[in-house]
């Protein structure tokens, strides 16, 4: 099994490098397409998608401008994202593009960071503790998604219908999407994801995706938010190929990292 994140590993410079061997998934499918469909002129099995109705759905980008990896704003100062996005690229040359739905436009933000705090135990996304956050130097203008609590333990029932969103490749080894793409994708079972990947810890990891495949997040979207509603459940880690049969995407499950993401996304303010 090749496993592999959903990031592209990019120079400083901002030349291309390479594809990132670490499977992360991204978002891809088809604008109409059913399940398995053979038409990937858009994400597969998604539509294109509005800042209007995600307004948290970031990307990342080296010195250069070019996007990397998906991010999703906490709160105003600060994004979430997986924890190898956050070590791809010096946190110098790191940008946080907000309020840019089509990437060749120069709409919204852009934001350098500050901060830059990993998951100690990250070592690997397929070690799990996938999961970093970023404080930007500035103020973030739009919405942040809302983060799990106590409650909301039923997000995670096998069903669940679930948006994965993300700037990401339109296909297995194809070319990136220049708008905002999301695909709707169920939740897998414990069970039955420990039985695609035997790496899958339930405790730090969530799966989505169909069993026939055909529509998931793929290269690019790493670090990119799997929302129920406007509630954050999952941050795009790692997956085996893009839409496989059987091999759905895996997720940081953001509800065991909750506590950490608030905390170290407190608003900055000049008052106790």
């Amino acid at each position: 099994m090749s496993v592999k994140s959903r990031r592209s590993l990019l120079l400083a410079s901002g030349v291309l490098l390479a594809v990132a061997a670490v499977a992360v998934p991204v978002v891809v499918g088809t604008a109409s397409a059913e399940p398995g469909s053979g038409n990937q002129a858009r994400i597969v099995g998604g539509n294109q998608a509005s800042l209007a109705d995600h307004p948290y759905a970031v990307f990342l980008t080296d010195a250069g401008g070019n996007q990397f990896c998906g991010a999703v704003i906490v709160s105003s100062t600060a994004v979430a994202t997986a924890a190898h996005c956050a070590k791809a690229v010096a946190k110098q040359d790191v940008r946080v593009v907000a309020g840019r739905e089509d990437k060749r436009t120069e709409d919204g933000q852009v934001l350098g960071v500050s901060k830059v705090w990993i998951s100690q135990g990250y070592s690997d996304p397929t070690q799990g503790d996938d999961v970093a956050v970023l404080t930007v130097r500035g103020q973030l203008d739009y919405r942040p998604a809302k983060l799990p609590d106590s409650g909301d333990a039923g997000l995670y029932a096998q069903g669940t219908q679930a948006t994965v969103l993300g700037w990401g490749r339109i296909a297995d080894g194809g070319a990136r999407s220049d708008y905002l793409r999301s695909a709707e994708v169920p939740v897998v079972s414990d069970s039955e994801c420990r039985s695609d990947y035997s790496v899958y810890d339930q405790k730090t990891m969530v799966c989505a995706g169909y069993r026939e495949g055909g529509i998931d997040a793929c290269q690019g979207d790493s670090g990119g938010p799997l929302v129920v509603g406007d509630t954050l459940i999952g941050i795009v880690s790692f997956g085996d190929g893009c839409g496989k049969a059987g091999k759905p995407g895996v997720y940081t499950r953001v509800s065991a990292y909750a506590d950490d993401i608030k905390s170290q996304a407190r608003t900055r303010t000049l008052f106790p």
